[in-house]
């Protein structure tokens, strides 16, 4: 059988898949106010149209990303979450925060639909048909006096996506000590469970730009940048520091 684009998105479909408390601003997440209800946490929705990121993510990518592999970590979240009330009616990232806390026979579950869950929501927020170009604001400042340009920061930034073993993210983190640095994860695990903030961070598993890239990993980070949305980035950076 050859490997073309409906045996990919078949593929991809069927295989879905700690840190103190800080004073890290909380995440703009969707949750019900509802703590009993038996989906405590919904599914951001797309703040732009499926093709808006193209011709840098095209729409079929988009839609995929977002209505299959978010959504299904949602669904996982709540499923796990729902066996315990006090973990129902904390936000997500409260949870991944003092992962410590939560009972062994969800931990995994949690740690990875609980990661996935807010690592997308993070990264849908952060892009737009608008992004690109340079940072602006106190962002643009501090990563140049962290990193001594914004391409020496890209270039990092770009090199700990590309060599993230597997699936994972590459991030740009607030540290407890309020300095910008970059790191990468792997699976859906988020800065927050080692007490960081995730100021942006870029997607690198495969269902992020298979369809489009295929193998060349390297392409799509460099093309990413083309829609990062540095007004969002900056709100977030500012929170964090405030």
């Amino acid at each position: 059988m050859s490997f073309n684009r409906r045996n990919f998105l078949f593929v991809l479909g069927a295989t879905t898949g700690a840190a103190m408390l800080g004073t890290f601003p909380k995440l703009a997440i969707a949750q019900s106010s509802d703590a009993a209800s038996d989906k405590p946490f919904q599914l951001p929705p797309l703040p732009y149209a499926y093709d808006a990121l193209e011709p840098y993510i095209d729409a079929e990518t988009m839609r995929f990303h977002h209505d299959k592999h978010h959504a299904a970590y949602t669904k996982k979240l709540n499923q796990a979450v729902n066996q315990y009330p006090e973990l129902a009616s904390q936000s997500a990232e409260d949870i991944l925060r003092n992962m410590d806390s939560v009972p062994e026979a969800i931990l995994k579950t949690v740690r990875n639909n609980g990661g996935g869950y807010v690592n997308h929501a993070m990264f849908w927020e952060i892009m737009s048909p608008n992004g690109g170009g340079n940072p602006t604001g106190a962002i643009a400042t501090a990563i140049t006096k962290a990193f001594g340009s914004f391409d020496a920061f890209k270039e990092q930034f770009n090199e700990a996506g590309s060599k993230q073993f597997g699936s994972g993210w590459a991030w740009l983190v607030l540290d407890s000590n309020n300095q910008l640095k970059v790191m990468s994860t792997a699976n859906q695990d988020s800065p927050l469970m080692e007490g960081m903030y995730p100021i942006m961070g870029n997607d690198v598993w495969e269902h992020a730009y298979y369809l489009k890239y295929r193998n060349k990993r390297d392409e799509y980070l460099t093309q990413w940048w083309n829609v990062v949305n540095w007004e969002k980035v900056n709100q977030r950076y500012e929170q964090a520091i405030a």
